[in-house]
């Protein structure tokens, strides 16, 4: 099994742009690795560079410098491509199509399943995306959440070793949100390796291993999620009890902590419970200067 489904050295991709063009540089040499059976979230402002990481990746665009290699050092290539599963941002829907026939356009396009094989897994992929009520029903007639839960079985439908999400909750009301979080998280347990970029902190807490984030062009963090909220929130709180009365100490600095706990019980206060502070990891965002 690889132990690294993504390898990106050095990338690098300018654009030009303007009545008298002008090159603007949007990747300025990253590098970071994806590992097997991790959910990595992409995280960045609009303009840090995601999309255009991710169309490089894809080769739906050409770096103008740098490596990109998959599953322990193989370039894309077809058999590669059959390995991947992708969601643009904002993917296409063919509205004429049905739930059932866009999946098996997909299907078979992915050149893995066909026949029964093929039918059965549509089937599976449905029920598992709660579309089963809307099978036959035209695209064009699916909500905003009803296509977003189609395209995340399209990527899922040839059982992909490895899937790449561009902003995959972008628009979603929070039931869809919750919906596709739960694909996700699904998804992993069965041992699939999943990437994908989101602008929602909330979500990139709730589902992630790792963390990989941009800042104009340049990855200014790439590590745990639990790192870099313990990098930023070192506080905690002392919950005691002093005769009769009940009391909470604030510690913000963890080289007092023990000090003032030997302080307390001095003072014959029993300690009750003692709480580190936990910033999310949008509170994180506003606090840590990258």
């Amino acid at each position: 099994m690889s132990k690294t489904v993504l390898k990106i050295e050095g990338l690098k991709k300018s654009f030009k742009a303007g009545f008298i063009p002008k090159k603007t540089e949007i990747l300025k040499g990253i590098s970071f690795e994806v590992s097997a059976g991790s959910v990595t979230g992409f995280l960045g402002a609009n303009g840090a560079g995601k999309t255009t990481t991710l169309k490089c990746v894809l080769e739906l665009i050409f770096a103008d410098e740098g490596k990109i290699t998959f599953f322990d050092g193989q370039r894309l290539c077809s058999d590669v491509r059959r390995r991947i599963g992708f969601l643009p941002e904002r993917p296409y829907f063919y509205s004429y199509l049905t739930g059932r026939e866009f999946l098996r356009f997909y299907g078979e396009l992915s050149g893995v399943l066909s026949g029964s094989k093929l039918n059965s897994r549509i089937d599976q992929m449905l029920e598992r995306v709660k579309l089963t009520h809307a099978a036959d029903k035209y695209l064009k007639n699916y909500s905003k959440g009803m296509l977003q839960r189609v395209g995340v079985a399209q990527v899922l439908i040839h059982r992909p070793e490895f899937i790449i999400l561009d902003e995959p909750m972008a628009g979603l009301d929070p039931d869809g949100r919750m919906e596709v979080s739960k694909i996700i998280q699904e998804t992993s347990k069965e041992g699939t390796s999943v990437f994908f970029s989101s602008h929602l902190l909330h979500d990139a807490e709730k589902l992630c291993d790792r963390l990989v984030i941009l800042k104009e062009g340049n990855v200014c963090y790439d590590d745990k999620v639990d790192k870099l909220l313990n990098q930023v929130s070192h506080a905690s709180t002392i919950f005691y009890k002093k005769g009769n009365g009940m009391y909470e100490l604030r510690i913000e600095d963890p080289k007092d902590l023990q000090s003032e706990i030997d302080k307390l019980r001095a003072e014959k206060s029993d300690i009750l419970e003692i709480k580190k502070e936990h910033l999310s990891l949008e509170e994180a965002f506003v606090n840590m200067a990258f």
